[in-house]
């Protein structure tokens, strides 16, 4: 275990980089013109970064950047 000391500026920093990300991601999820082989690239993107941003955000914003199982359900029977 890695431990990460860092000072309130930087954790708000932090935050608002992973959900820059995160909706990038969430938005690319969406188009159907990415490959299938690009989207579970994507997905294993998604899942380190919502893991890291669930270590310095409020549940409350974590909320807004999960994905229903529904959405994941169809993606793997797509593939």
């Amino acid at each position: 275990m890695i431990g990460l000391m860092i000072n309130e500026m930087e954790q708000k920093e932090l935050e608002y980089v992973l959900k820059r990300e995160l909706d990038e991601i969430l938005f690319d999820f969406q188009d159907a013109r990415i490959d299938t082989f690009v989207k579970r690239a994507m997905e294993e993107r998604y899942k380190i970064l919502f893991n890291l941003f669930k270590r310095v955000a409020p549940t409350s914003e974590c909320m807004k950047y999960m994905r229903s199982k529904k959405s994941t359900v169809e993606k793997k029977d797509s593939i």
